[in-house]
């Protein structure tokens, strides 16, 4: 998982890890102004939160800065959970912990945006927020929009804004050895429809199984992302990956 064992001084071999009664009950001595408990809780969710800095660690950020910044998010998470809602802790603590260190890397990026379209950002992200924590799930732009009286176009301009680029080449799922990155989650939709070209393509993957036919058609004719074909066709993203490249591997060696 990681090449060290210790960050921030903290042993994560070590790290104990609670179960949803243990939090409950922790959440509500911590309520009530016990610190102890509080303490405890921040304890035993580190695990939580070295889980989702995996996620970032393809960025060359230092693991460290990570893990302190997402432990601010969990934090969060413990202050405004609402323990009267049917939601386990930990659902509503990832996307707190994501937002933090996105947060973070936002305000460490090297590329230059105009200071008004980042006030909107923030103020998007505070909305953002704040309408999680009431209503315990992501709003749409919509809501943004209409909480901050702008424009939709503002907000979604606002927000792409301050993205942090992503690589073509970055890892989001790997499932023994089978890794997926980014560009196979990038649907095809190139409108300049080259019959030629799908006609030569037709008749090299004649060979092919109708499973692997039809994973091809879907990706490369329909456009469609992995994620879509696996959906569409009732196996997983992995296995969808993995039959690509061997058909495509197959293809490559007959024309």
């Amino acid at each position: 998982m990681y090449n060290k064992v210790e960050i921030c001084g903290v042993n994560t071999a070590n790290l104990k890890v609670l179960s949803e009664s243990e939090k409950m009950r922790l959440l509500k001595l911590s309520r009530e102004g016990d610190k102890k408990a509080r303490e405890e809780l921040v304890n035993g969710n580190l695990r939580l939160v070295l889980s989702v800095i995996q996620r970032f660690t393809q960025r060359g950020e230092n693991l460290d800065d990570l893990f302190q910044v997402g432990c601010i998010g969990l934090i969060k998470s413990i202050d405004n959970f609402d323990m009267s809602q049917n939601v386990r802790f930990s659902t509503y603590a990832v996307p707190m912990i994501i937002g933090e260190i996105r947060r973070y890397l936002r305000d460490n990026n090297s590329i230059r945006i105009s200071r008004s379209m980042r006030d909107t950002a923030y103020k998007a992200m505070q909305v953002k927020e704040r309408l999680t924590t009431q209503n315990l799930r992501e709003p749409t732009v919509e809501e943004i929009a209409k909480e901050l009286d702008l424009p939709r176009e503002d907000i979604v301009m606002a927000l792409e804004s301050i993205v942090e680029p992503v690589s073509l080449y970055e890892p989001v799922y790997s499932d023994g050895g089978d890794t997926i990155y980014v560009m196979d989650q990038v649907g095809d939709h190139n409108d300049n429809n080259n019959w030629m070209d799908e006609i030569a393509l037709k008749e090299a993957i004649r060979g092919l199984n109708d499973r692997e036919k039809k994973i091809l058609n879907l990706r490369f004719f329909k456009g469609m992302t992995q994620i879509e074909v696996s959906a569409e066709i009732g196996i997983s993203q992995a296995q969808v990956s993995r039959l690509e490249k061997g058909a495509l591997e197959r293809i490559k060696k007959q024309i």
